[in-house]
């Protein structure tokens, strides 16, 4: 392959993209809201002369470039989070900005960016003539990955049966590949009691006050260490080759964490004793933890066995319509996942990226020093598609996006064009790596 003659290409689809980027994130494209993102994608994947452009009946927008049998997929999920507090952003979220460096806007980090540099990728693929024989470029748009991360991957793979060689993922990965995360699941905690006047507490039996007890027991779970003398031993634990077989990956992913994210309760009044209150766990999860061993764990915790029939814990599902009115309804289990170090798609991905643009990471200069600090080859803190494309399928899956992790979620998010150009020459590097 030319190298320089891919950079080049990529180099003379900056002005396109920027535009393109531009015109996804004008509309707001919030989970389950997403029908203008996905028509102004399929609309640019036409004009680029995409060989088959389709819309499945979840919604997620499919491209392919090439007529072969064996699928090289290039994913992003081109919904957002909202806005937040408009107070806090410099600009306007969806007028955005640009300027000679950067485009500023919601999604473009997280991550409508990764979707237009694999667009462009397989557009240079075509120019170039480097769709390998046999072989077709899958570029899909997917939907509800905020909502639920993966969910449009099951409904590919078991409804659409599309199962790809393997899937690269354009998630912002702060120019490096990325080739894992930690899993994660959604808990909640339920705690019976029974009301009472407020006047004469002693009558009743407060709901509240026996998940104060539980609250503090999923604390020590998290935070404390896993010594012999530690009741409660916590989720450092699964580092050390005494609790886990699976200590090595496990380390290369960082510990699993649990925190309370929301708290609910009834009561007949304010003058009165709680009789019920709930909680929703964010757990996440390293290699050598399942969804049966954080439920049991928190079943396990001293307060919750005080407490006995009283208390439930289970895991959320997910059930809510997509843009289309589809529901796929599935468990709020988001299972771990990492592909090898010395996986033919690590070293592939790896080769044409070094081929192009040397061993470390590249950037803008305000970036540079921060990806510099990082291997090249590291893994994601937050959760992506992944979890159902290996997690759930065991597809091989790798990381490579435009953008920054830190940007995502976050007031004022921009990206940054030459990431963007960077993306997209690796994406079309890649598949003739792949298959030599």
């Amino acid at each position: 392959m030319d190298y320089n003659k891919i950079k080049a290409t990529a180099e003379s689809y900056k002005d396109d993209m920027t535009k393109f980027l531009r015109a996804i994130v004008k509309n707001p494209g919030e989970s389950c809201d997403e029908k203008a993102h996905i028509e102004t994608i399929a609309a640019e994947m036409k004009k680029l002369d995409f060989d088959e452009v389709v819309i499945d009946p979840q919604g997620n927008v499919i491209g392919y470039m090439g007529t072969g049998d064996k699928i090289i997929a290039y994913d992003a999920h081109i919904d957002t989070v909202g806005i937040g507090n408009i107070e806090n952003w410099n600009f306007d979220p969806y007028d955005g900005y640009e300027n000679d460096e950067e485009i500023g806007g919601r999604g473009v980090s997280d991550q409508c960016g990764g979707l237009v540099s694999a667009t462009y990728g397989a557009k240079i693929m075509k120019d170039l003539d480097l769709i390998p024989e046999g072989c077709k470029i899958m570029v899909v748009g997917t939907v509800q990955e905020e909502d639920c991360d993966g969910l449009c991957w099951q409904y590919i793979i078991n409804e659409d049966k599309i199962r790809p060689e393997f899937v690269v993922s354009t998630e912002p990965t702060d120019g490096g590949i990325y080739r894992g995360q930690r899993g994660r699941m959604e808990i909640r905690v339920d705690v019976k009691g029974i009301s009472c006047h407020g006047s004469a507490p002693e009558r009743g039996d407060n709901a509240i006050y026996k998940m104060a007890d539980i609250l503090q027991d999923i604390r020590s779970l998290n935070e404390n260490d896993d010594a012999d003398e530690t009741e409660i031993k916590g989720l450092v634990k699964m580092l050390n080759p005494k609790y886990n077989k699976d200590w090595e990956e496990a380390r290369f992913l960082g510990r699993g964490t649990v925190t309370v994210s929301q708290i609910f309760y009834t009561s007949p009044s304010r003058c009165a004793v709680a009789d019920s209150c709930a909680i929703s766990l964010d757990r996440r999860m390293t290699f050598g933890e399942t969804w049966e061993s954080c439920l049991d764990e928190i079943r396990a915790l001293p307060s919750v066995q005080k407490y006995g029939d009283d208390v439930k814990v289970s895991m959320y599902n997910y059930d809510r319509p997509s843009y289309t009115g589809c529901v796929y309804e599935i468990e709020c289990y988001f299972p771990t996942w990492a592909i090898p170090k010395d996986h033919k798609v690590t070293k592939s991905l790896e080769n044409a990226y070094k081929a192009l643009y040397g061993d470390q990471r590249i950037g803008a200069a305000e970036t540079l020093e921060m990806r510099q600090a990082r291997p090249l080859t590291d893994k994601w803190t937050f959760s992506t598609n992944g979890v159902s494309i290996m997690g759930r399928n065991n597809i091989p899956c790798i990381g490579f996006g435009p953008g920054a992790e830190a940007q995502a979620h976050a007031p004022n998010e921009k990206t940054w064009k030459q990431d963007l150009v960077t993306c997209a020459a690796v994406y079309a590097a890649l598949p003739k790596n792949y298959m030599e």
